[in-house]
């Protein structure tokens, strides 16, 4: 299992400074749920034909307390009723996905301006778990 995560990590790190593009799933622009979802295709953790939102990526998989290597970073919209962003933790403190975006984030030039792409943060504040790997 460890070497899934590995491979995993390895790869979303290579698209770090990928243009943020709503709906996304490539490597031309990416969303939240686009770039998960990109990732775990690859290691076979989801089919190659999925396609999942955030919310649809949390109710997926097993839920754990604590960030580690591998696992899904989830947050809530403000009313606390629907996941609405997803990210992949590298380590208990730092997620990497796609962030920065709006529904008008479509273009390049939109994510310049957005100031959003694929990087790497500190893990925010009222982040919920779920771990693919579990499975």
């Amino acid at each position: 299992m460890e070497i899934l995560k590995i491979l995993a990590l390895s790869y979303a790190l290579k698209f770090t400074g990928t243009y943020y593009s709503w709906g996304g799933d490539d490597p031309s622009g990416f969303d939240c749920s686009g770039f998960v979802v990109e990732i775990l295709k690859s290691i076979g953790k989801i089919g190659r034909g999925s396609d999942y939102t955030a919310n649809g990526l949390y109710n997926l998989f097993p839920k754990t307390d604590k960030p580690d290597s591998g696992v899904l970073a989830f947050w809530y919209n403000k009313s606390k009723t629907k996941i609405v962003h997803v990210e992949i933790c590298l380590n208990k403190h730092q997620t990497i996905g796609a962030s920065g975006g709006t529904s008008r984030t479509v273009t390049k030039e939109d994510a310049i301006r957005d100031n959003a792409f694929i990087k790497i943060r500190p893990i925010r504040e009222n982040a919920v778990f779920a771990d693919p790997f579990a499975l």
